[in-house]
């Protein structure tokens, strides 16, 4: 609780979750430990005051789309390691006020990390910022796209949004 909201970890507080999820002790892989305030977003919202329809008039009880898991992937992302790619995390404690999260980087740059075919997929420009994507377990998580089979029916194309989209769109010819 005392060390800034986003540091560095020397090592893994979970050394069996970390390798399960790709963890390797050596040059190229960082982890960093966030510090997530828990319980709902508020809205931000001058005053408190709400201009609009009665139904959106709430501040307080607004739940987040996204975890808190893949929140604090994207802020390590965001604010301290931008030429970092973050791999995954996972979930080290919590108490009343806080939740607290290690996330697994790697250095795209290193030569460990570029001449190791298990993980040198990470290299390629298409994974910059994955985490602010929603492409990591946690955000393919509240994605909705951890389900399988008839379940699925619904986020065919990505989301359920591009799924409704296809849906309801008329498609015609354009010479017709």
């Amino acid at each position: 609780r005392h060390l800034p909201a986003v540091h560095r970890a020397s090592t893994t507080t979970r050394p069996d979750k970390a390798r399960r999820l790709g963890y390797k002790a050596k040059q190229g892989y960082v982890i960093y430990r966030v510090r997530v305030r828990r319980g709902d977003r508020k809205k931000q919202v001058a005053k408190g005051i709400v201009y609009g329809k009665p139904s959106s008039q709430g501040v307080n009880q607004q739940k987040s789309t996204q975890t808190l898991r893949s929140l604090a992937e994207s802020r390590v992302g965001r604010k301290i390691c931008g030429n970092l790619r973050v791999l995954n995390s996972y979930w080290v404690a919590q108490d009343s006020t806080y939740k607290y999260f290690e996330v697994i980087l790697v250095d795209p740059n290193h030569v460990a990390i570029r001449n190791d075919p298990r993980i040198n997929w990470i290299v390629a420009p298409v994974h910059k910022h994955r985490e602010r994507r929603g492409l990591t377990s946690a955000g393919k998580k509240h994605r909705g796209l951890r389900v399988k089979g008839h379940r699925a029916n619904n986020t065919i194309g990505g989301s359920h949004r591009a799924a409704w989209k296809r849906r309801n769109t008329k498609s015609m010819r354009r010479y017709r």
